[in-house]
């Protein structure tokens, strides 16, 4: 059985929690949470139905994966007591603090301790992230198997070179803020024309769920399902070519490489 701790207890640790004993890959009584604010981490353990609550970083850490869920400006104060802990139960340490490197988080460490880096994103609220994952030559096979298992059950998990965590940072972790910015613009052209701000919020964000499913599923890139809906001479034709007039793709672009730009200097 494997069991769990959890370094901070904020909303993307707390859907994590969710996800892994919901889906039954770990009971709540091999989970071990702990928060600055004990009270945080009593309700999630109370909510989720038997968890244990810490009083301290090293009890937590004394689990067979130990999850930093912290901002990443706090990693370097918590992770060395971490790692100490970790290292005696012969545990695994998954960091989800963006921006800090296998190597920087290595050297934060003070000790040589299997590490995995993981870049999930917000949808892990609702069992729908897309996360990405790295480790360094001290992680195992096992370790790297309930990593791939707890990301998982709150959606899909790749492994991924970490040189490309950047790139990833941008398309999955950021990108849903994209979305939302996009989602909210079809809506804002919608209600110009006369229809309710709530309905085209929810027509457009409907519109943008199973499109998105549809790619996924239908193993087509995506100028190829742009192509289907699109008939010669008709109105999706006419949007297209007026977003192309104002930028609409390099506009993206643009976006995504600022995104990659400022990730790699936090990580500096």
């Amino acid at each position: 059985m494997t069991t769990v701790g959890f370094i901070g207890t904020g909303n993307m640790a707390s859907a994590i929690v969710r996800g892994i004993t919901g889906s039954g890959f770990v009971a709540a009584s091999d989970v071990t949470l702990f928060d600055r604010t004990a009270t945080k981490a009593a309700d999630l353990a109370k909510e989720i139905g038997g968890a244990n609550v810490a009083a301290s970083l090293e009890a937590a850490a004394r689990a067979d994966v130990v999850v930093i869920a912290v901002k990443p400006n706090v990693v370097p104060e918590v992770l060395p007591q971490v790692a100490a802990a970790a290292s005696d139960a012969g545990a695994v340490i998954v960091s989800i603090a963006a921006g800090l490197t296998l190597e920087r988080l290595r050297h934060l460490a003070g000790i040589e301790v299997p590490l995995v880096r993981v870049m999930p994103n917000v949808n892990a609220t609702v069992g729908a992230a897309m996360s990405a994952i790295a480790h360094n030559d001290l992680v195992t096979d096992a370790h790297k198997e309930a990593a791939l298992r707890i990301f998982g059950a709150v959606g899909r998990v790749i492994e991924l070179p970490e040189a490309q965590f950047s790139a990833f940072t941008a398309i999955a972790g950021s990108s849903p803020a994209f979305v939302f910015v996009f989602i909210d613009a079809l809506a804002r052209a919608a209600v110009e024309a006369g229809m309710p701000k709530a309905l085209a919020t929810e027509a457009a964000a409907q519109a943008v769920l199973g499109s998105a499913t549809l790619l996924l599923e239908s193993g087509k890139n995506p100028w190829e399902l742009a192509d289907v809906v699109s008939s010669p001479g008709g109105t999706t034709v006419a949007g297209l070519l007026a977003m192309e007039d104002q930028g609409f793709y390099s506009a993206v672009v643009a976006g995504v490489r600022a995104t990659i730009a400022k990730d790699r200097a936090l990580g500096a």
